[in-house]
């Protein structure tokens, strides 16, 4: 049972965090930034750098994974308008690997940056991104269950 975890299977973690760099996000503005390459307003929040749609590998997964970066020059991965199935030991990773088919789960975790712990299952999150990663070589954002080596979703950003 404390393997694997059934529980997982019937319970969420929602998280809804504020873009980065700001306090609060009003409900209608919730995922908005300013488009690649484009000067952001003052106070309108961080430029988006690179996205992607998350596709399902081992799990069902939606939403959409944002680089940002902010107006003091620091870089996130978010997750917008995330779902995926709650699972044991998940991983945030940005990967050098591409998925090659929704039966690609494996292999996302031979050259990667480790993001951190996935903080839920559901909903916007922020996921600081170290200085000096190389975002043509970690192109993939991917959630990746540790215990079982598997990926469960996988987000190509360009």
């Amino acid at each position: 049972f404390l393997w694997f975890r059934p529980d997982r299977l019937f319970t969420d973690d929602a998280v809804n965090e504020a873009l980065p760099g700001q306090a609060a996000v009003p409900a209608q503005a919730e995922g908005v930034a300013a488009a690649p390459g484009e000067e952001p307003a003052p106070d309108a929040g961080p430029v988006m750098l690179a996205a992607g749609r998350f596709i399902s590998l081992e799990h069902e997964t939606t939403g959409r994974a944002l680089v940002l970066e902010t107006a003091d020059g620091r870089r996130f991965l978010r997750f917008e308008g995330f779902e995926t199935s709650n699972g044991p030991d998940l991983l945030v990773y940005l990967s050098s690997k591409e998925p090659s088919g929704t039966d690609d789960w494996h292999g996302y975790d031979q050259d990667f940056v480790d993001l951190g712990v996935l903080k839920g299952n559901v909903g916007s999150q922020n996921y600081r991104i170290p200085d000096g990663v190389d975002l043509d070589r970690y192109s993939t954002a991917v959630v990746w269950c540790r215990r079982f080596e598997v990926g469960f979703a996988a987000a190509v950003l360009s």
